[in-house]
């Protein structure tokens, strides 16, 4: 089956105000309408979804790299508010007009950062990670995210640390291959699709495990907005077979109610993986919601 993965259709780096470069990739036609790709964990701007679709959408799809992995240089103690303002910059540089933008797994609370600072005019959220550290979750969460949440919560450092002497490409394959249902390993162990994912892994990791474990970090911990204050319209994308334990518990339910402007799609017979099974319908759903 295909599932929409491709080359890059062009490669690039952004200078920061910093002197720091953000590494991007972009897929479709360089006047469609921007879409800001934020990765899921430990994955490198090179892993996009719905090559397929894209030109016939009308939508260039930009995947970044986040700070420390893969093209982007490290920002230590960097924070979901120092990822919207890299975004801005990035925005204005390229001139990327009214943009929308895609959070998948880990890249959900980043996307929704975005939002948050008014920079996309909507994101669609898929199979994404929830605010783990909420209440709303403090008994509903796998006893071992459980534990990392409250480690955390508790001492940060300690556990950035620790998430970064776990961290490798061959640690993170071996955990999402473990956690997944069936029909995720369908798509997981296709050849084209697997070469793809593995050698994004692996350039996420280039620099070592600082970035994945900064990331870590700041997905299981309190985010620095409030969901209620988004004004941007979201799409929040779950299946119902979706078995990863550092997905949303609820598979959305609860922070859709949180989100003033959001629309909950939850799908019988998917999983975690629908980024590249749904790309079509996530991509024209998102376009929809354009201003």
């Amino acid at each position: 089956m295909d599932y929409g993965v491709r080359e890059p259709a062009r490669l690039g780096q952004t200078r920061l105000p910093d002197g720091r470069l953000l590494g991007w990739a972009e897929w479709g036609p360089a006047d469609g309408a921007p879409v800001l790709v934020c990765p899921g964990a430990a994955t490198s701007r090179r892993l996009g979804f719905g090559g397929d679709v894209v030109d016939s959408a009308g939508v260039r799809l930009i995947s970044v790299d986040r700070p420390g992995l893969g093209a982007s240089d490290p920002a230590p103690g960097r924070s979901l508010t120092g990822w919207a303002r890299d975004i801005r910059h990035l925005v204005q540089v390229r001139a990327l007009r009214a943009p929308l933008a895609v959070g998948f797994s880990q890249g959900a609370p980043f996307a929704l950062a975005l939002a948050a600072d008014g920079l996309v005019d909507a994101v669609a959220v898929v199979s994404g990670s929830d605010e783990l550290a909420h209440p709303r979750f403090t008994s509903s969460l796998d006893p071992q995210v459980r534990d990392l949440v409250d480690a955390v919560a508790s001492r940060p450092e300690d556990a950035e640390a620790d998430f970064a002497r776990f961290g490798s490409a061959d640690a993170l394959w071996d955990l999402i291959i473990r956690t997944s249902p069936e029909a995720d390993r369908t798509v997981y162990s296709d050849p084209v699709f697997r070469r793809a994912f593995r050698r994004a892994m692996r350039e996420a990791f280039g620099q070592g495990p600082a970035g994945y474990a900064r990331d870590t970090v700041l997905a299981m911990g309190r985010w620095p907005f409030d969901p209620a204050d988004i004004a941007a319209p979201v799409d929040l994308w779950y299946g119902q077979q979706d078995t990863s334990p550092t997905h949303s518990p609820d598979l959305g339910a609860s922070l859709s109610r949180l989100l003033p402007t959001s629309t909950r799609h939850l799908l019988p017979t998917a999983a975690g993986s629908l980024l590249w099974t749904h790309a079509d319908d996530i991509l024209r759903t998102l376009l929809s919601r354009a201003r």
